[in-house]
């Protein structure tokens, strides 16, 4: 695994090694919206985003790419779900380039509501065509000399999600799985991992449906080789051996549906919210 590093004030550069890059950029958007993080995959000629964010993250986004690729060339924006810090932007990466949009079968029915009506209008169905819809299993997609596996993610948090691993620098991008709130610098590695687990705890216990949904992905991933996972909010895991200190908590941790009670449904009526 090439050491991490940085180049510039927004890119982090995760992988370079014989014309394959993967970048990481963080804190694009400052004051506005929660943290999250975009990647760039770069193999020789080709180019992929994963996770491109929304209209606040569009064009220091964009300012960032047009360093490194032709916008205008961009082959492919994966989607692990369908919220809005993921994939709001959409529009204006379809107006922009030619790229083509990998996400959930579940999802791709309805991101065609996010398009403006000019958008509608110019592609009409052929919009349609511009977006890969996935099974439920996921699979490989090929870029460039190498391919982009979908991992099935489902109900960690969305009911339609994916994960992708790039296996040439053996990199896994996590979606909200091993997401962490943090004020700055997501991208700093993870180096204590007991220490972070106060930036975690709260997130997944809201986000991750129930226990064995993560202990069946913590079992998927464990069948991988896996250098690092990096996901979509906060810091990166760094090294085998912190990518599993995290696959054996995430696997015993009780979140979700995990923690509800009757309680959880009951009625309220004389609560008043206030104005």
């Amino acid at each position: 695994m090439s050491v991490q590093h940085s180049f510039g004030d927004k890119a982090h550069i995760l992988y370079d090694r014989d014309g394959h890059q993967c970048i990481q950029f963080s804190d694009l958007v400052v004051g506005e919206g929660i943290q999250s993080n975009q990647f760039l995959i770069i193999d020789e000629n080709s180019a992929a985003l994963i996770d491109p964010g929304g209209d606040l993250t569009f064009t220091p986004l964009t300012i960032e790419l047009g360093k490194r690729v032709k916008i205008s060339e961009l082959q492919y924006i994966f989607a692990s779900h369908q919220d809005p810090d993921i994939i709001a932007s959409l529009p204006r990466w379809l107006m922009h380039t030619s790229c083509q949009v990998v996400t959930s079968k579940l999802w791709s029915r309805f991101l065609p509501h996010l398009a403006s009506t000019f958008v509608t209008q110019q592609y009409g169905q052929a919009l349609e065509k511009r977006i890969i819809s996935l099974g439920d299993s996921g699979g490989a997609i090929q870029f460039g000399r190498s391919k982009i596996i979908a991992l099935p993610a489902h109900f960690l948090h969305s009911v339609g999600n994916f994960h992708f691993y790039d296996p040439v620098s053996k990199i896994l991008f996590s979606g909200d799985m091993g997401a962490s709130l943090v004020e700055d610098h997501a991208e700093k590695a993870v180096v204590d991992f007991q220490a972070h687990i106060p930036h975690m705890r709260g997130f997944h216990q809201r986000y991750m449906a129930n226990n064995k949904a993560c202990r069946l992905w913590a079992n998927m991933i464990r069948g991988l080789d896996v250098e690092m996972m990096v996901p979509q909010h906060g810091s990166p895991f760094v090294g085998k051996a912190m990518i599993t200190q995290f696959l054996d908590w995430i696997s015993g941790l009780e979140c979700g549906i995990d923690l509800m009670d009757q309680d959880s449904f009951s009625l309220r009526v004389k609560d008043v919210m206030p104005i």
